[in-house]
């Protein structure tokens, strides 16, 4: 599962960061979509450097889980906001793009949530007496009953 979430999580990271690349660079095509979706040409920064930055809570989410949970929930609500977009547009055609990424961060999101607490580990369920011997009483309740 850990694997799963590592190569997912790398093809997000490389896909958002080829994408906010494209932003920066302001390519003719990109620019003639967001004319058609009627997005301001001044946003191509500001949108870029979101992508980049959920491209870099991404891979810090590989070692942090916390930064990862919020990175990808950053760029799955992003990309709703951009199939959104381009559906008032009424750029149909469009939709697949800003859709594959959606996939992409859902993709994470999910393998993220999955992995236990440390790889290896599981996490124990709430009120469970994990890592307790069998027969033996959780410590805190061992202390109360004297």
């Amino acid at each position: 599962m850990f694997t799963a979430f590592v190569v997912v999580t790398v093809l997000t990271t490389a896909a958002n960061t080829s994408a906010a690349t494209v932003d920066f660079i302001r390519s003719e095509w990109l620019l003639v979509n967001m004319t058609k979706t009627g997005v301001p040409h001044s946003w191509l920064f500001p949108l870029g450097a979101l992508k980049v930055a959920g491209a870099l809570g991404l891979l810090a989410g590989i070692g942090v889980p916390l930064i990862g949970v919020a990175a990808s929930v950053g760029l799955v609500l992003f990309f709703v906001g951009a199939i959104v977009t381009v559906m008032r547009g009424h750029a149909y055609s469009l939709i697949p793009y800003p859709a594959s990424f959606l996939l992409l961060a859902v993709g994470s999101l999910v393998l993220r949530l999955a992995l236990p607490d440390r790889v290896g580990r599981a996490r124990p369920r709430p009120g469970s007496r994990a890592g307790t011997p069998r027969g033996a009483q959780p410590a805190t309740t061992a202390l109360c009953t004297g």
